[in-house]
């Protein structure tokens, strides 16, 4: 590869990063041709971008991103893989749902809403995050339900004191 392919790649790589918030390390060594074809079918499926990259290039694009990748640099060793998604906890449940059939692929770190996750052993903590609209909505759902119970609290309440005044009056008329 040339000094200029080189450069066009970190570009490439480079602004992949920038425009993402949600970047997925793994390694996929040792996954057949079925089992590699499968896992890129998946990823297609569900909207996860898998692309294998060479460390140094990765290395250098992440310096350029202007992001704070830094400890995520001591997992670039071996063979890499992005995965590039929307949702936070896509590319972990997909992981773990190709993990039931092998050991592969193996989570080396992830860049998540500036959040960096290392090792595989945070796939279960990726798998349970939630998207920003997901939270939005949790929040939303927060915020009606005091409004709800005072609504409600207001309209039973109304009939719960009408119901006192009229026995009240009933007893009164005995």
């Amino acid at each position: 590869m040339t000094k200029e392919e080189k450069n066009a790649l970190i570009e490439e790589i480079t602004e992949i990063l920038k425009n993402n918030n949600v970047i997925y390390l793994t390694d996929i060594e040792g996954l057949n041709a079925a089992q590699t074809s499968q896992l890129r079918r998946m990823c297609f499926n569900k909207k996860v971008q898998l692309r294998v990259v060479k460390n140094t290039l990765l290395k250098k694009a992440m310096e350029r991103s202007g992001k704070n990748f830094g400890e995520l640099f001591p997992t670039l060793k071996g063979m890499t893989s992005l995965m590039i998604a929307e949702s936070g906890s896509t590319p972990a449940r997909l992981i773990l749902e190709v993990r039931k059939k092998s050991d592969k692929p193996i989570l080396k770190g992830a860049y998540v809403e500036e959040a960096i996750f290392v090792g595989d052993n945070q796939l279960k903590v990726l798998e349970n995050l939630k998207s920003r609209e997901e939270l939005i909505g949790d929040i939303i759902l927060l915020l009606q339900s005091p409004i709800k119970n005072v609504v409600s609290a207001l309209n039973s309440g109304g009939q719960t004191i009408a119901g006192l005044l009229k026995t009240l009056e009933e007893r009164a008329k005995n």
